[in-house]
């Protein structure tokens, strides 16, 4: 049984400026992924990133857009089994967007350290609560 991960996170941010950091390329590569080089928040669309040497290169498309709500996409490695998905979902709180991560398949992946649940949890918990913060916060 593979339980999604889920987090929820409060920001002080109106939602249209959370939409665009979710969807707009050159904020996600500050708060996102530095090694992102083309994005378009459009169903089949392939992210490309650059390569970085790394022997873990993802393989992303997006699989959901609805504006101001919903982005979803895959999230592979070229060359290891295992497909998850990532969505997250926004509302708006008042003043403050409420963001609902939910990362599925990840006990699809190998049982190597690098695909071990509790990392893409900490990550999630750093990307999320601490980079995607401040950049929403203080940018």
């Amino acid at each position: 049984m593979d339980t999604p991960f889920v987090l929820e996170l409060i920001y002080n941010a109106p939602i249209e400026k959370v939409w665009l950091a979710l969807t707009n390329e050159n904020s996600m590569r500050e708060w996102y992924f530095p090694q992102l080089k083309k994005f378009e928040p459009v169903v089949g669309f392939n992210f490309e990133f650059i390569n970085d040497g790394s022997p873990f290169q993802k393989e992303w498309r997006v699989t959901q857009v609805i504006r101001e709500k919903l982005l979803a996409h895959s999230w592979t490695y070229i060359g290891y089994p295992g497909y998850s998905e990532v969505i997250f979902e926004i509302t708006e709180e008042g003043n403050q967007t409420k963001l609902k991560l939910t990362h599925t398949g990840l006990s699809s992946f190998p049982t190597d350290p690098h695909f071990a649940r509790k990392r893409f949890e900490d990550g999630w918990v750093e990307i999320l609560g601490n980079k995607l913060r401040h950049f929403l916060e203080h940018h």
